[in-house]
């Protein structure tokens, strides 16, 4: 399994497969056509990149990560904002391809951390990343997130 880096013109396939995966967990999401829309403008960028996973040439799952600027690293930090992979494809090497992409992309560019959002109570998905070498940062304390929409 493998995956690629994705193009403003596969904006509607990974659109798809992101409304599927908020559907699938129950999640708020805009229509297809807005994630679409905003993703054919964000592709093309050089601080987003996405890849797709396919397999007999349906595509099976992606990533989609954005760089930001950081005063603490040169090359910045990089967030995985979404991953996923189609459920009859879990457990098929899916995931891990589109990691093995994005950490490819991260050492291009020099980033200097990797920051990953991952719902407490998904502990399938907790483990997947520790196997990756990614640590639950824990100092006694729970970091909140805050978010306020405009």
């Amino acid at each position: 399994m493998g995956a690629r880096v994705a193009g403003a013109g596969e904006a509607a396939t990974i659109a798809r497969l992101l409304h599927d995966f908020n559907v699938e967990f129950e999640a708020p999401t805009p229509p297809v056509g807005d994630f679409t829309r905003r993703l054919g403008l964000q592709l093309g960028r050089d601080d987003v990149r996405a890849w797709l996973a396919e397999a007999d040439g349906d595509p099976v799952g992606f990533a989609l990560a954005t760089l930001r600027p950081s005063p603490y690293y040169d090359g910045g930090i990089v967030l995985l904002e979404e991953l996923y992979a189609r459920p009859a494809r879990r457990g098929t090497g899916v995931g891990t391809a589109l990691m093995a992409a994005l950490s490819t992309w991260v050492q291009e560019i020099g980033a200097g951390e990797v920051q990953i959002n991952v719902d407490e109570v998904d502990v399938d998905t907790r483990r997947f990343y520790e196997r990756l070498g990614f640590t639950n940062v824990e100092d006694g304390s729970r970091m909140l997130f805050y978010v306020r929409k405009v």
